[in-house]
């Protein structure tokens, strides 16, 4: 028999020990409550992007895609990622990284929400990464320098190839080896692609892969930069995303990219940045090489005729072309007029009746020419006697004697193109021009002037002398010279090349 004092003390104990379970419960229950409800739903990458107020965008050093100048920050992937920063009301940040495994990276380790880089969109690459869409399209072509031989495919290479490593440029080599099996090249994380390009033309190396539009744009400065072949098929440039299931940030870029396509800027942007490269007075090539064929012939009597035993008759056909693409009937703005764009006052100083007569524009031309080119001092040898006195040709004689004195007052070499041409564009600035004789002057113009006549003049020594047997299949991009045609002097017909002689590239 229990006592009455023992259940009762049981049953104390029993509910002591209930309530304290319960206590315990409750509290375990509340507390799980009150983590859950402090909890927050899963958010997409986008809102978290939102939220921060910061789009993170790694990027490179490049003129293709983001670089610093001295107004600021600029570049075609910066320009778009800050309007797609702007659309989502947040501010970009750049983070530059020097390799394209660096890029990876970034967005592999959650640095980094896009890529804007300048990026191609390989098969491999989308095998790891999202893809927004394409904005731009690019081909590899392999470079080499004018006056080397020209390789027509990879069999045909004779020297050291070296590439950026990780690039889409490596990827078309292992494409390619199955079908050149003594294919072999050399991958750096040492250099960019602008140090690459410089490499060939210092002949540190022999050959380099570039994306097209990041070789325009050296060639502009690089005129002896030359294309063998384009190197697999054209390329989509997009901006890559690290593959995580959320689709949310990749859903925004499509929709921002066709936004821009659609209103323009995507196109405008390009032209910008990239328009003036491919513009006619510039490269011109395809539209050079047939006017070469259909208008040359007529005239060109009249130039062999004019630059007599003196001149090389495919030297004024250049100055014809870059004056007035040989358009007997030109006439510019400022009253110019005739195949050698001659002035009223100049064509009445050498006796010129009719600027519009071709014969008498290329005669008048012939004699203005030779007479800047007699008015540089004698110790000036060639080539830069004749880049000189095309100079002068363009820009006048007293502009170009106050680059000259800039260019010694600066330390340089003004009996030497390749250093005046540094001073020329300083005549536009007010500091300098102040100081000479002529002052103001658009000497930028002169320089891109003779890089032209120099490359339409090496186009003619080849069409001239190597006689290829379809000018129309070739790429304009690809018209380049043959060995021992290229950087020549211009010279008379009946002399022959130097071999010694080296014509230094118009901007180092």
């Amino acid at each position: 028999m229990v006592c009455s004092k023992c259940y009762l003390t049981t049953i104390g104990g029993s509910l002591k020990q209930l309530a304290s379970y319960l206590t315990t419960f409750l509290l375990i229950f509340a507390t799980t409550l009150i983590i859950s409800g402090c909890q927050e739903p899963q958010i997409s990458q986008l809102e978290q992007i939102k939220r921060s107020g910061v789009l993170r965008v790694v990027t490179r050093n490049s003129p293709t895609t983001y670089y610093v100048e001295r107004d600021g920050s600029a570049g075609i992937e910066y320009e778009l990622a800050t309007a797609f920063a702007e659309q989502l009301g947040v501010e970009p940040v750049f983070v530059a990284e020097d390799s394209i495994g660096g890029i990876f990276a970034a967005l592999d380790s959650g640095r980094a929400d896009i890529a804007a880089a300048g990026l191609t969109a390989t098969l491999e690459r989308k095998r790891d990464y999202l893809f927004g869409p394409a904005y731009q399209e690019v081909s590899a072509k392999l470079v080499f320098k004018q006056g080397k031989t020209w390789p027509r495919h990879f069999g045909q290479l004779e020297g050291n190839l070296k590439v950026v490593a990780g690039t889409s440029h490596s990827q078309l080599l292992m494409a390619a080896k199955p079908d050149h099996p003594r294919l072999s090249w050399q991958e750096t994380q040492e250099h960019s692609p602008e140090e690459l390009l410089q490499m060939v033309l210092d002949e540190t190396i022999d050959y380099t892969i570039a994306d097209s539009v990041e070789l325009d744009l050296n060639r502009r400065f690089n005129t002896e930069l030359a294309i063998a072949f384009t190197v697999g098929e054209p390329q989509q440039l997009g901006w890559a995303m690290a593959k995580s299931g959320d689709y949310s940030l990749l859903h925004e870029v499509v929709q921002f990219f066709g936004e821009q396509q659609q209103n323009g800027k995507i196109a405008q942007l390009i032209d910008q940045y990239y328009g003036h490269v491919n513009d006619f007075d510039y490269v011109g090539a395809r539209t050079f090489m047939k006017a070469a064929q259909t208008e040359l012939p007529d005239l060109k009597p009249m130039f062999q005729s004019a630059a007599g035993d003196t001149l090389d008759w495919r030297l004024l056909a250049a100055m014809g072309y870059q004056e007035s693409h040989w358009d007997p009937k030109a006439k510019s703005h400022t009253g110019v007029r005739g195949v050698m764009m001659l002035t009223l006052d100049t064509a009445k100083q050498l006796g010129i009746k009719s600027r519009i007569d071709a014969e008498q524009s290329i005669h008048g031309g012939s004699e203005y020419f030779q007479i800047m080119r007699e008015r540089i001092p004698d110790r000036i040898g060639e080539p830069d006697r004749t880049w000189l006195a095309l100079a002068a040709y363009n820009i006048g004689w007293g502009h170009l004697e106050d680059a000259r004195v800039i260019t010694e007052r600066q330390g340089g070499d003004p009996d030497k193109w390749v250093d005046v041409k540094e001073r020329l564009p300083l005549l536009k600035q007010k500091k300098y021009y102040k100081q000479t004789k002529y002052g103001y002057a658009r000497g930028d113009e002169p320089v891109q002037y003779v890089t032209n006549i120099r490359r339409y003049y090496d186009v003619l020594v080849w069409l001239d002398e190597a006689h290829p047997g379809n000018i129309e299949a070739l790429d304009a991009n690809e018209m380049i010279a043959d060995k021992g045609a290229q950087n020549s002097t211009p010279r008379n017909a009946n002399t022959p090349i130097l071999e010694q002689e080296k014509v230094p590239s118009i901007v180092d």
